[in-house]
């Protein structure tokens, strides 16, 4: 609020007001390096390039890292922002290779290190750390040790991670990694893509000097000072949360299956993401689902957000050989650190209600 009520700051001007802006800005980009294990701080060390957020972050790392004109590789299960930058490479000529996933929807390991072993060699290989919509968390590190052997930078979209599960950019053998701040209640409209020391990007934007070139325009200091005090919030408060949000998670798909004995839920038996889940519900229709669900003041989703005004079936149920009976009714829930017993009591008691009425109204029309 501090910096809001202070007015416009530009930290590239030469004014007071500027160079209070810089000091700001400089201060919070220190400190969002020190809480991911990044040095940010010494020259020629790592480097953050702040974005709008999560979807520029992975078109700029997808655009501007590595050969251009060698292989991209990434993942069937990839976020919207990944496959449609792949997509668009791939109809201008570029090589793109795909990595399949297992049936509860896990990278396939064996598949990816031979892939990335053939020549020729990636420009760049990236896959997320956790899928945004089963939540199954990914094997990075192999991925990282099959990239850092065969000298082929990894780029690591951890939107759905960083601030909810522990992070070290140190140690983790990724060269780049997107995150956005409004994952983890922070300001919506900033993001981040951290670049490895010594790591070249070629930007997307022209005509500007700010970020030293690698992504111009004045910096929203406002938004990045909020997007240091979140993420330290959310990640002092880290284990604390997503042990209760697995707990509150098991609990509820434990009753919907006591209640519900055909519901698929989708990634059992992986480590996921402590506070999503997302479930099949055979014979009731997703969309007729949601609509009911909405109405009755519980908000849901049938893949990705930044998909919602699309019908088209989830492209990573499909890429797990989900059969489509299932992917037709699939239903992904998420809970956050404010959602409370209470909360997840009235989801259950609605998603149970509104499953048997659609249900007998599916059964009803079927006679008919």
């Amino acid at each position: 609020m501090k910096c809001f009520a202070i007015g416009p700051m530009n930290a590239s001007s030469q004014h007071a007001i500027g160079r209070a802006a810089r000091k700001e800005l400089d201060a919070a980009i220190s400190e969002i390096g020190r809480l991911l294990g990044a040095d940010v701080d010494s020259p020629g060390g790592d480097s953050l390039v702040l974005t709008s957020g999560g979807s520029e972050s992975n078109n700029l790392a997808l655009r501007g890292i590595g050969d251009a004109n060698a292989p991209l590789v990434v993942s069937t299960i990839e976020h919207p922002s990944v496959l449609a930058v792949a997509s668009s490479m791939h109809a201008q000529g570029r090589e793109v290779r795909v990595l399949p996933v297992s049936d509860r929807g896990v990278v396939d390991i064996p598949s990816a290190k031979k892939l990335i072993s053939q020549l020729p060699k990636p420009g760049l290989v990236s896959v997320m750390s956790a899928n945004n919509e089963t939540g199954v968390i990914q094997p990075i590190q192999s991925l990282a040790e099959i990239c850092r052997r065969l000298e082929v930078p990894l780029h690591v979209d951890a939107t759905q991670t960083i601030g909810k599960l522990p992070f070290n950019f140190e140690t983790s053998g990724i060269a780049a990694v997107t995150f956005t701040t409004h994952k983890f209640h922070g300001p919506a409209g900033i993001g981040g893509l951290m670049l490895r020391a010594g790591l070249s990007l070629r930007p997307m934007l022209l005509g500007g000097e700010q970020q030293f070139g690698k992504r111009p325009g004045t910096e929203a200091v406002p938004l990045v000072v909020g997007m240091a005090k979140a993420l330290g919030i959310a990640i002092e408060a880290q284990s604390q949360v997503a042990t209760r949000l697995q707990r509150l998670r098991d609990g509820m798909e434990t009753e919907l299956a006591a209640t519900i004995p055909d519901i698929i839920i989708h990634g059992k038996g992986e480590d996921r993401l402590p506070g999503t889940s997302y479930f099949s519900l055979p014979q009731v229709d997703r969309q007729a689902m949601l609509m009911a669900l909405d109405l009755a003041g519980l908000a849901c989703s049938s893949g990705s957000a930044c998909a919602s005004g699309s019908s088209r079936p989830s492209h990573v149920l499909e890429a797990m050989r989900v059969p489509e009976n299932a992917i037709n009714s699939a239903i992904r829930l998420g809970m956050s650190k404010f959602s409370t017993e209470e909360d997840i009591r009235q989801a259950i008691d609605t998603i149970c209600r509104q499953h048997l009425r659609l249900r007998k109204f599916s059964m009803v029309e079927k006679s008919e």
